[in-house]
């Protein structure tokens, strides 16, 4: 019997508890049926969390890799950062060298007047501020007041940064001397505020 010759009629008639008497064609369809469910429940069952575990480990995968090229990056130029790190910190620590400690500032402030002394400037203000403190180094202006000529003033910054700690000029003013008939008329005069730096030392 082929599987065209069974109708609804004989499938209703079919007994479940005797297969074994099933017509030939009934029992491959119903082979067929079960084979389909099998399958399918294989699938639903087992397959598909196979599936997604697989994707997972797939992404897994991935974002591995990709860690791995940043870490041999970074380990291929492991000796270039330790080379960077050691000339920062050599830098850091001239600059540090350039700090004046505390008993040093006295000396540091005596050598801005000198400075401008050598180069035949006149005080008129030399005035020391409250310090400002900041994360490792505190900052110390210096309110200054001179009179001279002008190549003069140049001369005097210059040194001024020549200096062996640090001295920034900032907020510089030039204008006509008030001094009067008492100076010559080529002298004028010029207002600064010079900022050192003064690194904090452990209990400040």
């Amino acid at each position: 019997m082929s599987l065209k010759n069974i109708d609804l009629e004989q499938l209703k008639s079919l007994d479940f508890n005797d297969v074994g008497s099933w017509p030939m064609a009934a029992k491959v369809i119903a082979i067929m049926v079960l084979s389909v469910a099998v399958l399918f429940a294989g699938y639903w069952f087992d397959t598909r969390q196979q599936l997604e575990v697989l994707e997972q480990a797939e992404k897994k995968e991935a974002e591995l890799k990709e860690t791995f090229k940043i870490k041999q990056v970074k380990a291929i130029n492991l000796e270039v950062y330790k080379q960077q790190m050691a000339d920062m910190e050599r830098s850091f620590g001239a600059m540090l060298r350039q700090l004046p400690s505390k008993t040093e500032v006295a000396e540091l402030l005596v050598d801005i007047s000198q400075t401008g002394l050598a180069n035949g400037l006149e005080f008129e203000l030399f005035k020391p501020l409250a310090e400002v403190p900041a994360e490792f180094y505190s900052e110390l202006p210096i309110d200054i007041k001179v009179t001279g000529h002008y190549h003069d003033f140049g001369k005097f910054v210059s040194d001024v940064a020549a200096l062996p700690r640090i001295v920034t000029l900032h907020d510089i003013t030039i204008s006509s001397s008030s001094k009067g008939n008492n100076k010559a008329a080529t002298d004028l005069s010029m207002s600064v505020k010079a900022k050192t730096y003064r690194y904090l030392e452990e209990g400040r």
